[in-house]
């Protein structure tokens, strides 16, 4: 069993930064990929960033420049570091990661979600 735990998300003015945070706990074997997804209201969930293993990142065009995804391995946690936040940023943010289980078991797991809401 793998759970992932979002933290970090709130109400924030645009132009301004959050910080989301999502660990992994349970039994881990190791952990692929990690990702943030998110979902506005009424519109479909859509990638937003990705980190592989190795540290290699992409990113969704419309936050480029302002969204930086990272990973810290020994901790299995992934962070979402957002700046100059704008209201159509406002969604509920979701953690996403391939895990591999001590049971040697690949599994892909979301987190619950964490809301975020720009203000203009």
């Amino acid at each position: 069993q793998v759970q992932l735990l979002e933290s970090g998300g709130g109400l924030v003015q645009a132009g301004g930064s959050l910080r989301l945070s999502c660990a992994a706990s349970g039994s881990i074997f190791s952990m692929n990929a990690m990702a943030w997804y998110r979902q506005a209201p009424g519109k479909q969930r859509e990638p937003v960033a990705a980190i592989s293993s190795g540290g290699s990142t992409n990113y969704a065009d419309s936050v480029k420049g302002r969204f930086t995804i990272s990973r810290d391995n020994a901790k299995n946690t992934v962070y979402l570091q957002m700046n100059s936040l704008k209201p159509q940023d406002t969604a509920v943010y979701y953690c996403n990661a391939g895990v591999v289980t001590t049971a040697y078991r690949a599994l892909e797991v979301w987190g619950q979600g964490t809301r975020v809401t720009v203000s203009s």
